[in-house]
Parts: C-alpha cells; structure tokens; sequence
C-alpha cells in the first residue's frame, strides 16, 4: 500500500498523525506503525494534522536530536497528545524533559506505540497485537510512505560492531537479520505491487546472515545460502532497479562488483569509510587502512568500470589533527569518490568516544568540514563530466510543468544524491526514460528525453 492509498483513507473520524525523522531504517519502522494502525481501522495522515501524532524521533548525531526535540515541543505547543518512538524513545529522561508525552518507545517496537494509540484513542477492530521486535513480512505490503514506484526493504535489524562513536547497538541491539525467503518474499511482492526500485537497508548490510550462521534455504527449486550475495542473485533478476545501502568494507564485497557489471545490481556502493588516517581510524575502531581502501576501490572500478561510490566521513573526532585531516583530503584526491557525506563529529550520550583526550573546538570542526565539501565539490562535478554527451536510463521522480521532469540516474539514490533534471517529456513519475545529457554541475545532470520504453502488453 503506497503513501496515495493512505490519504485516501483520511476520509474516517479517528485519524492519527505520524511524523518520521532520521534514516531509511527509521522510515520502514514508521512504515509498519502506519501499516498496523490502519489495519487496526484508522485514517494515517503523514504530518501533524491530527489531534495525536506519532513521533518517530532520531538520536544519532545531536543535530538529529535537537529536530527531534524541537518536532516534539512544536506538537505540544499546539495542544497535541504526542506519542514518542523511535531511538530517542529509549531515553527517560525525555518523559522528564517532556512531562506532557502520552508514552515513549524505542526503536521498531510497533506494538507498543499501536497500543498506546489504541488506549488514547480507542479503535480495535481486531484483538491484542503480538507482533516481534523485528516485523516480518506476513503476505502483505505495508503502508508505505515513500513514492509508489520506489520501496526501501530492510533486511536486518540492529549491528555487531563497536565503533567508538556510535551508539546504534546499544539503541537498536545486536544484528538481527530477517530470513532469506522472508526478504525475497516482500521484494516480490513489492515488483509485484509495481516498485520499480528497491533500495536493501541495514545498519550493516555486509553482514547479513552472520548471526544467523548463513543457513542454506530453499527457494523456487533453487538453494541459496542466506548472505547478501544470495539476496542480489535472486532480487536482481526481479526489479529493475536494486540499489545497496551501508555496505560495511568486508572483503566479500568484491564478489558483488560482478553482479553490478552484469546488470542484477545497480553499479552504486554507499560504504561508510569515516576517516582516512590510521591513527583516527583506530581511535574510532574502524577496521582497514586508506591504502587498501584505495587498492580496493581501483580493483572494484577495473571491474565495473561505470560504478558510482558514496561515503560518509567524520571530522574533528577527539584527537583529530590538521595532519589527520591532511591524511582524508589527500584520500578523496586520489579515491576520486562520486558522492561524499561529512559530518562533525557529535558527542552523542553514551558513545565511548567522549572519554577520549583533545576534543576539537566546534568552529574548527565547521571548518574542517567546509574543506572536505569544497574539494570534494571539485571531484563530484568532474566525475559527472563523463556522462556529458552520453544517453542514460533514468527512472522518473516527478513531472512538473510543460513536460520538465525530475529524475535520476542509476548512480543517484533518492534524497541523497542528485537529480536528472529533464527539459521536455511525457513521462510519469516511475517510468524509464532515456535521455541525452547536455550539461552537469556540481551535483546534478541536465537533459532532454530521446526515446522512452515501450512496455510490452500494453
């Protein structure tokens, strides 16, 4: 069920409101809140415009905190009953901050946050919920609240690692990976219900299957083992487009760049590196060195010459020095990456990070930031060069006045990287069009529409 579906049933009295904060992780959870509470007989209606508002906050970094705290002041200002969920929910001292909150839960426990809705706004349609801490896909769609042509499939719950400056185990557990035939089974039905990309999420991808010890599962007369590589083997043949999230460095990663050259998989890899020099790298404990960071990525390009890389990077972490930050301009010189994310590093309660010795001042953090992005605006706006004259398939996004289409490319993933803005068309958003491209900045591409797809059947 798409986000058009849910405003059509706004038309009933008892109509709750839901505001969805953070990563795609963060979405698919607000994505079976939704699911459940019109299952459960209510209208959803995506924003506040109700009297009770279902909050699902973020506390990654505190940027992300203070939105949250700021979304949740805002409702109660206005006079709503406000029901918080999400990694925030986990903290108590949030109910003492916020004496007015109706209830708090933490992250994807959707029966609690359903209850407490029922309780203030009685509806049950049905008996008591018992849904698992990790939702499973039962046979049908959830509500969704992303574009009806576009779909994010979480795989795994939680992550095994110990990065110092992350607190994501301690909100969200350990690595809790869903079964194969369960992920394969939504991804089919969301091709079948007319996705026609699919973004695979997880705190870490890579890892899929792990603490499950990657048992052998039978699926269309077919055995697969349950790892990633299985999960693009078997989906890729299905939807047109499959896109990889948070793929964590793990040397089994290479055996995907094939499957990429081949076309199951879309030629895009978001790997979170977070730094370039040893010393901080450890201090973080990350694992892998810059340099075999870089003999990677030029084996990953000899393979899938076309392949675009995203990362994200952390500045002014405790300790960090002019050197060290020399250490990660140098390294984006030479890994030439498509797409780049930078963040200051934030002291987020709990995080082990915080104990360390020579924290940054928060203006050289801004400032060691704004150097990553001025050089890297450098790389991304030469890296798109290279499509300038080509024609590309690109999945359309929406249409705006006298045929200007938005789109994207199969090196954008949506809200995160650019756009394919398009002059003239007569597409509608989730066809395939293709299209010239006359020119690029930094960011984005520009063309015009030179065929678009016949589908077949028609």
């Amino acid at each position: 069920m798409s986000h058009k579906q849910m405003s059509q049933k706004q038309t009933e009295e008892q109509t709750v409101g839901l505001v969805s904060l953070g990563c795609p992780k963060a979405l698919v959870d607000s994505e079976q809140i939704a699911t459940e509470l019109l299952d459960q007989g209510y209208s959803v209606a995506v924003g506040d415009e109700s009297d009770i508002v279902v909050v699902n906050t973020c506390g990654f970094i505190d940027a992300a905190k203070q939105e949250s705290r700021e979304t949740i002041a805002g409702l109660l200002n206005d006079g709503k009953r406000v029901v918080v969920t999400g990694c925030m929910g986990n903290n108590p001292e949030l109910k003492s901050e916020f004496p007015d909150l109706e209830f708090l839960s933490g992250p994807a426990d959707v029966a609690p946050v359903v209850k407490a809705v029922q309780h203030y706004l009685p509806r049950a349609t049905r008996a008591e919920i018992e849904k698992p801490h990790v939702d499973y896909f039962t046979g049908e769609l959830r509500a969704r609240l992303t574009d009806d042509h576009f779909a994010y499939l979480k795989i795994s719950e939680g992550c095994n690692h110990k990065c110092s400056f992350c607190i994501i185990p301690d909100m969200r557990g350990k690595l809790s990976s869903r079964t194969l035939d369960d992920v394969i089974a939504e991804g089919e039905a969301l091709v079948a219900d007319g996705v026609q990309e699919i973004s695979l999420i997880a705190q870490d991808l890579s890892a899929y299957g792990a603490d499950l010890r990657y048992p052998e599962v039978e699926i269309h007369n077919q055995t697969y083992t349950t790892n990633l590589m299985s999960l693009c083997e078997v989906l890729g043949a299905k939807i047109p487009w499959l896109r990889l999230h948070y793929v964590y460095p793990y040397p089994h990663v290479d055996q995907l760049i094939p499957l990429m050259n081949d076309g199951l998989v879309l030629p895009y890899l978001d790997i979170p590196l977070q730094h370039a020099s040893p010393r901080i790298l450890k201090a973080m404990r990350r694992p892998a060195a810059a340099e075999k960071s870089l003999e990677r990525i030029s084996r990953w390009r000899e393979i899938c010459p076309n392949i675009a890389i995203r990362s994200t990077f952390i500045v002014g972490f405790p300790g960090e020095t002019d050197e060290d930050v020399g250490y990660l301009l140098d390294f984006l010189e030479e890994a030439q990456l498509d797409r780049v994310g930078c963040f200051t590093y934030s002291a987020v309660e709990g995080a082990r990070a915080n104990a360390l010795a020579d924290p940054v001042d928060e203006a050289e953090k801004l400032d060691r930031q704004e150097r990553v992005y001025e050089i890297q605006a450098e790389i991304s706006a030469s890296r798109l060069t290279r499509h300038v004259g080509s024609t590309m398939r690109v999945l359309v996004d929406a249409q705006g006045e006298e045929g200007a289409l938005t789109a994207r490319s199969m090196f954008d993933a949506p809200e995160i990287d650019g756009n394919v803005f398009i002059t003239d068309g007569h597409a509608q958003p989730g066809d395939f069009v293709w299209v010239g491209i006359d020119s690029s900045d930094d960011h984005d591409l520009y063309g015009h529409v030179v065929g678009e797809e016949i589908r077949l059947g028609e």
